[in-house]
């Protein structure tokens, strides 16, 4: 899929062609792509995507899709072009992991009570029963919930090269082997249990892994999912009719009904409404539109009918170029790769090396073969970093179920990391600072003057009038009798009230600091009504919370200056207002230039890229489905103190990841002599492997009370 370069990478003459890679499994992956691809002739620069499975590629026209892929294939790596939606997600391979990891639980659960007996002394023909009935179980379960790792690391080995998978192929597959022939000659050991919860325990990982690849990719869908499927283009007869979106061509005359999506981005020819254009702005008022007006794909027609020119379609929208910039803004997060990843890479050669060396030094010694591959097996399954891979997880999990049961749902297992890491908070206005519902402030209306506010309002779908309308209700007010309502795109309501014209329309001046107002007129009486949105109750405390952790914070809105600045003084922080997405994306990308590591919080689709592009972000339940799927975390309520506590719950958590990972280390410290001294058997290996996990989930449940 070629496309122009990505969103504010300026002009170039490069295209980017985007690749998916199933191969890529660890952090050693990424690497190598992007720093041997880069060493292609006509490639200026790859970035892989672990979350995404994905590389985007810069290069020269001349390359087509064909030379990238072989120049991925000759580093060991099978590509495909991504579906005809370049943003599309497959779910194809988390199905997969998802069957094997189910086979292996069923192979382990049902291995693990056979082998009790075994464990508790049965020998002779009972033992030689269990074994047999243990490997019926095995041998189909590795064969099936094995695949992952067996393709994964045959592809690496026929392209000469190594990975993470190949380790633990070899030590699946010995230790299946050896048990198969314990088993045949009437041996006392099998290690099929050994086996199988490796295997459980890897995929389970790996299950996980892709579901948060799946999570990531459908905010972009939820994004794309706002624009129009189609419009009703004009033709030069002057009928319309009904054309797909992927069948719009720039230049044509759309026409664009009360309450439409627009399909594509165009300019105003005729006709005067108001568009929800929250997306793109912020602004959670209607924005008004008149002829040479510009809109954009995804925004509503909350008016009259309008008729629009084409100018930018499909791929080419702005809320296109929004999707493809939270893509790349993803990117990034490649260099935030999971501890156990990174610590991971040194597992495949230390672990090859460690048994290779057991196996040689106890065939010199004399024990011969049997005795030699046992120990060798011994010290892959004694060495298996299961432990050290739920080093992070398990403390995550725990962490995140505290945070849980605080209001706040923590989407992104890394994300924990990321968060504790943030020095600086960036927050956006409407809707997360406030509660993002305009009211009114009805106080100076009398009886009769709330009633026909209340009857007008009641007919629109404009968020000002359900603001008033909501005022009014809640004041136990009764509508008036009006008649001949009618509603006016841009201008506003219109009826009459006892002969009397009455109408809800736009002041002529904006007021103090409001966010805004609406005019209500009866007859030549006109009274303002002043809507604000008031601060989340908690703002000015979890901002304080925030400095206290060292973020201090600051506002970054889509907002009109004057509200922005009146928050940003009664807060006592600094503010930059009336952003759109570039501007906002821009913000955050120039406090990481400076060192920085920002937290976003903000519940707009325009927030978006920049959610996707902060170090870490967070987003209300009230936010928009995109932002809520970009954002890593979620709090749920009217109260924004979860932000400071998933900060210092994060903190937390890293501090129990690195005891965790310190364990690890002195388990394998200790560990792997005694494997190598052939003093522990495969099966105490596995116990040995089994009981550092648990210690390690052990230290991770003290985080249960971190949120007190």
């Amino acid at each position: 899929m070629n496309a122009p370069s990505p969103l504010l990478a300026g002009h170039t003459p490069l295209v980017t062609t985007r690749l998916t890679v199933p191969g890529m499994k660890c952090a050693g992956c990424i690497g190598k792509i992007e720093r041997e691809l880069a060493k292609t002739p006509g490639i200026a620069t790859a970035r892989a995507n672990l979350s995404a499975k994905r590389v985007a590629i810069s290069h020269d026209p001349g390359l087509d899709e064909g030379a990238l892929a072989d120049a991925l294939l000759a580093l060991g790596f099978e590509s495909q072009p991504v579906a005809d939606n370049p943003l599309a997600s497959d779910d194809a391979e988390r199905r997969r992991l998802t069957r094997a990891l189910g086979v292996a639980g069923f192979g382990m659960m049902n291995i693990m009570l056979l082998s009790v007996s075994v464990w508790s002394g049965a020998e002779g023909a009972t033992r030689a029963l269990f074994h047999w009935l243990s490997a019926a179980i095995a041998l189909p379960v590795v064969a099936y919930a094995g695949r992952p790792f067996f393709a994964s690391a045959w592809m690496a080995l026929k392209h000469r090269r190594t990975n993470m998978d190949v380790p633990i192929s070899i030590g699946v597959i010995l230790a299946t082997c050896m048990s198969l022939y314990e088993t045949v000659t009437g041996g006392a050991h099998a290690f099929f249990d050994s086996a199988v919860m490796l295997l459980f325990f890897l995929l389970a990982g790996r299950a996980l892994d892709a579901e948060m690849r799946t999570r990531t990719r459908a905010g972009i869908g939820a994004l794309l999912g706002r624009m129009g499927k189609s419009a009703s283009v004009i033709g030069p007869d002057g009928t319309a009719r009904r054309v797909a979106a992927r069948d719009l061509a720039p230049g044509m005359l759309v026409l664009v009904a009360a309450g439409e999506a627009l399909a594509a981005d165009g300019e105003v020819v005729e006709g005067r409404s108001a568009i929800d254009n929250a997306m793109l702005t912020g602004e959670s008022a209607p924005e008004p539109v008149t002829p040479g007006s510009l809109v954009y794909a995804g925004a509503i027609n909350l008016g009259a009918a309008l008729r629009v020119r084409l100018t930018r379609v499909a791929e080419d929208t702005a809320l296109a170029e929004i999707a493809r910039a939270m893509d790349e803004a993803g990117q990034s997060r490649s260099a935030y790769v999971r501890i156990a990843d990174r610590a991971s890479q040194a597992y495949a050669p230390v672990v090859h090396a460690l048994a290779l060396a057991a196996f040689a030094g106890w065939m010199i010694a004399g024990a011969g073969w049997h005795a030699s591959i046992t120990i060798a097996i011994a010290v892959l399954i004694i060495t298996c970093p299961c432990a050290m891979g739920l080093a992070v997880p398990a403390a995550q999990v725990v962490a995140a179920g505290a945070l849980m049961r605080r209001g706040l749902m923590v989407k992104d297992g890394s994300a924990l990391e990321r968060l504790a890491e943030c020095d600086v908070a960036v927050l956006d206005k409407t809707g997360t600072l406030t509660l993002g519902t305009p009211r009114a402030d009805i106080a100076a209306l009398g009886p009769a003057a709330r009633a026909i506010a209340l009857a007008l309002a009641q007919t629109s779908r404009h968020p000002l009038s359900r603001g008033l309308a909501a005022a009014a209700l809640r004041e136990g007010v009764t509508p008036a009798e009006v008649a001949d309502i009618r509603e006016t795109g841009g201008t506003g309501l219109e009826g009459r009230w006892q002969g009397v014209t009455v109408a809800l329309e736009k002041p002529d001046g904006g007021g103090d600091g409001a966010l805004l107002a609406t005019m209500l007129r009866i007859g030549e009486t006109r009274r303002t009504i002043p809507f604000s949105d008031p601060l989340r109750a908690d703002a000015a405390a979890t901002i304080a919370a925030l400095a206290r952790e060292g973020l201090p914070a600051r506002i970054l809105s889509g907002d009109r200056a004057a509200p922005v600045a009146a928050m940003a003084r009664a807060l006592g922080i600094p503010a930059e207002a009336e952003a759109d997405p570039r501007g906002k994306l821009a913000a955050l990308e120039a406090l990481k230039a400076r060192g920085h590591r920002p937290l976003m919080v903000g519940d707009g689709l325009n927030d978006g890229p920049a959610l996707a592009a902060a170090h870490a972000s967070i987003a209300p339940g009230t936010a928009s489905d995109a932002s809520q799927q970009a954002a890593d975390a979620v709090f749920i309520g009217d109260s924004l103190m979860p932000v400071a506590l998933a900060v210092r719950v994060a903190r937390a958590t890293m501090r129990i990841v690195r005891q965790n990972f310190g364990f690890s280390i002195v388990y394998n410290a200790l560990a792997v002599p005694l494997a190598l001294t052939g003093q522990v058997t495969p099966l105490v290996a596995a116990i040995a492997m089994s009981a550092s996990s648990l210690v390690v989930i052990a230290n991770s449940l003290r985080l249960a009370g971190a949120t007190r």
